[in-house]
């Protein structure tokens, strides 16, 4: 069953008109539906969203959740989640066409050929929630918040564009701010070891993704890290 319905979840995928999808990397080309062959780096506002407002990633969006409910919060702005498995962001973008968010699309593609398909200084905000913190000192380099991921989202966000980690891995945390003090022309701006230990200090943190309330519930503590990487 469990099969059956990922292949269900792929066959959706491919007649959903907020879904475009990378499906070999070997040669990164984007595709909506079976075979139509899209470009829509640096026109994402113009040619899809239909608007020329905001841009906002959310890189490893997993099931979609955090940019679902950015999109219902937020109408005057624009949104795509990007993960790398189809059956993950199914859920979302099933949950953005059954609520109308037509400012809400969903880009599956490794997030390290980020660039090859969001236009230099396109986007306007970048999230980062609860990625794999990959623990192994010896794979920290696959964390999205090493200085390699970092030089990337450097080619595609504008100029003091705001970046934000949110985490429950005291090791990802502290990672990540030990990489931003060793990086030129990062900028703090704030951070938080435990965001719900007194009121929030932005209303768009209140939303919870599946594995924040899971983490959550099994007494974890949710970080935060505010940047900008000029």
């Amino acid at each position: 069953m469990g099969k059956k319905n990922k292949l269900k979840k792929f066959r959706d995928n491919l007649t959903y008109p907020n879904i475009y999808q990378n499906f070999e990397p070997k040669y990164p080309k984007l595709v909506k539906g079976e075979d139509i062959e899209v470009d829509l780096k640096g026109k994402w506002a113009a040619e899809h969203f239909n608007n020329h407002h905001p841009i906002i990633l959310e890189l490893a969006c997993g099931r979609g959740e955090y940019t679902v409910a950015l999109a219902k919060a937020y109408p005057h702005l624009n949104f795509i989640g990007v993960d790398v498995k189809g059956a993950r962001i199914w859920q979302g973008a099933t949950q953005a066409l059954e609520q109308n968010l037509h400012n809400a699309a969903f880009l599956r593609t490794r997030i390290e050929q980020i660039h090859l398909f969001i236009g230099e200084e396109e986007a306007d905000e970048i999230w980062i929630t609860f990625p794999d913190p990959f623990l192994r000192e010896s794979k920290d380099k696959k964390r999205l918040t090493s200085s390699r991921f970092l030089d990337l989202y450097k080619k595609i966000i504008k100029k003091n564009g705001i970046l934000h980690l949110k985490t429950d891995s005291g090791v990802l945390y502290d990672y990540t701010l030990e990489t931003l003090d060793q990086y030129e022309g990062a900028t703090i701006l704030y951070k938080n070891d435990n965001i719900y230990a007194a009121p929030l200090a932005y209303p768009e943190l209140e939303f919870k993704t599946h594995y924040e309330r899971e983490h959550l519930e099994v007494g974890k503590t949710i970080k935060y890290i505010r940047f900008t990487i000029n």
